[in-house]
């Protein structure tokens, strides 16, 4: 680097900031990782080679993009802050393993050519479960990601059917990834120091995983059943058969569309008194392929 930072001291890290004329901008979910133990066990835990592709998202000031470039990892990091991204090229503009991507992540990521298999990140409070599930959703899986979250959506990745943390993105989660609990940082481990506790998370993705075709309507289908999660399973279905997403014309009357949820149910081997809240991720996916084939499997997602 055309300079050196010192990532581990908060103090430090304000007079760098104050020196470049940069601040922190809450809007951005900005926290600095200084514990430098949690981040050498996050490099570890991603278990790269030299070569390897590697998404970053979030990289600061590049702290753990030194980190990776060090482990001969080929680098593409996102970053919002237009200051940081001043200082991320000034840095590291003479590897030729480091590219930037700046502006938000949401926008930027989709335009990105390539297939990294390893993604890294201290993600924001504010985007880390919707940006999780936004990969999720469009089918960009990884290989293997280690991330921080604040520690209510790590729990909420690492829920079990029926308890109380469990909701629609654990089961999304789970679809893809089997999911590992890494360590729980607690606010001195950040600058600023945040208000809550962060946890570190790998996820691995699984096998039966590799090149299968998603059901047409999984990722809408447990939302819905989520939505409504005291209900049964047969009321939340025709809740969702009646949304528009299931043609309801072409399924008729009330009677009928009570009659096609018992029939996808049946076939399904899922017994209709259950709620979401109870079911696996295996459950939702033969709900959602048992939905779309008798939906004629026109993947429009009309019947």
């Amino acid at each position: 680097m055309s300079f050196r930072i010192n990532y581990d001291s908060p103090r430090m890290l304000s007079a760098f900031l104050d020196e470049q004329g940069l601040g922190m901008r809450k809007k951005f979910g900005q926290n600095f990782l200084i514990n430098p133990g949690a981040r050498k066990k996050l490099l570890e835990a991603l278990e790269i080679t030299p070569g390897d592709e590697v998404w970053e998202i979030g990289p600061g000031l590049g702290a753990m993009t030194r980190g990776l470039l060090e482990q001969g990892a080929v680098v593409t990091a996102f970053e919002i802050d237009p200051g940081f991204s001043r200082i991320l090229k000034s840095g590291f503009q003479e590897s030729k393993n480091f590219r930037l991507v700046t502006g938000d992540v949401f926008k930027t990521w989709g335009t990105v050519e390539g297939d990294a298999p390893f993604l890294l990140g201290n993600l924001p409070y504010n985007i880390g479960a919707a940006l999780l599930a936004d990969f999720i959703e469009k089918n960009r899986f990884f290989k293997r990601m280690v991330v921080t979250l604040q520690r209510e959506t790590a729990n909420r990745m690492l829920a079990s059917p029926g308890s109380k943390d469990y909701s629609s993105f654990s089961v999304l989660c789970a679809s893809v990834y089997t999911i590992t609990p890494l360590m729980v940082l607690k606010g001195a481990s950040f600058y600023p120091v945040p208000k809550v506790e962060s946890q570190g998370v790998r996820l691995d993705r699984r096998i039966a995983a590799e090149g299968g075709k998603r059901p047409v309507f999984f990722s809408a289908l447990v939302r819905s059943l989520f939505a409504s999660r005291r209900k049964t399973l047969r009321n939340n279905l025709q809740n969702f058969v009646l949304s528009g997403i299931i043609n309801k014309d072409a399924v008729g009357n009330k009677k009928r569309v009570e009659e096609f949820c018992m029939t996808v149910l049946e076939s399904s081997g899922v017994d209709p008194r259950k709620r979401a809240e109870t079911l696996g991720y295996e459950e939702f996916f033969i709900l959602a392929r048992t939905l779309e084939e008798l939906s004629r499997g026109d993947t429009s997602g009309r019947i």
